[in-house]
């Protein structure tokens, strides 16, 4: 996969010159443009398109989080603000993560990993079926308790939707993996050759699907998960083409 082509978006010069500094120092990011501008990075993106944006959130004329609503869909975002209040405020608008400032150049490449597994999956369930070479273990980074913890694909078994937050059902645990994040940004996190959303409030790990009623709902884990008419005809073309 080719670097990430990212642009930086912050008030202040000095903050601007650390994050430049950072993408510098990660082989995998490459740095497009930098302003202190946000109408002027917005009025860009738009034009460039760029995969990824370390935003600031507090600034004049335009705050990140609104700046955020009006970019492509396809260009991710990155928080960075010395304010930990916006954090719940982020996953609303599908952040990959937040980073709060002072940032650490740990903290920082943590989050660029994520960018890029994001990116490397995305590509991978775009790619055509011949060209796909899917690694051995993939995973995906959530947040959760404070904390971005590593999680197998394999090890998900479903995705449930609660309000404002997601809950991660896990064949490794009892206790399912609660983050505040949309469901949209869960199916957008996930990999589409291997989950399915098949409900409003349900996304399947195929793979762990363990048996289908004569209902047409799924048994996986344990659970019986209802397959509601929105997303039957896609689900029922899945089936279709395993017996055919």
């Amino acid at each position: 996969m080719n670097p990430l082509r990212c642009f930086v978006v912050d008030d202040e010069p000095l903050a601007v010159r650390m994050l430049e500094n950072f993408i510098a120092r990660t082989p995998f990011l490459e740095l497009a443009a930098s302003y202190t501008d946000p109408v002027q990075a917005l009025s860009d993106i738009r034009i460039q398109a760029p995969q990824l944006v370390f935003l600031d959130i507090q600034m004049p004329d335009l705050s990140g989080m609104e700046l955020s609503r009006m970019i492509p869909a396809g260009t991710r975002i990155i928080f960075t603000t010395a304010f930990k209040q916006y954090a719940f405020e982020s996953y609303e608008v599908s952040a990959l993560d937040f980073l709060l400032k002072p940032i650490r150049y740990q903290k920082f490449l943590e989050a660029a990993e994520k960018a890029r597994e994001w990116f490397a999956l995305k590509e991978a369930a775009t790619a055509p079926p011949a060209t796909v070479q899917a690694p051995e273990k993939t995973a995906v980074f959530i947040k959760a308790d404070g904390a971005l913890r590593k999680v197998e694909l394999a090890d998900i078994l479903y995705v449930e939707g609660m309000k404002d937050y997601v809950m991660f059902r896990l064949s490794s645990s009892r206790e399912p993996l609660v983050t505040h994040l949309t469901m949209k940004a869960a199916e957008d996190l996930l990999p589409a050759q291997s989950f399915m959303r098949i409900h409003r409030s349900y996304i399947v790990n195929l793979t762990r699907v363990a048996s289908v009623t004569a209902a047409g709902d799924i048994k996986v884990g344990g659970a019986l998960l209802h397959v509601s008419d929105a997303y039957r005809p896609a689900f029922d073309e899945y089936l279709k083409g395993l017996s055919g």
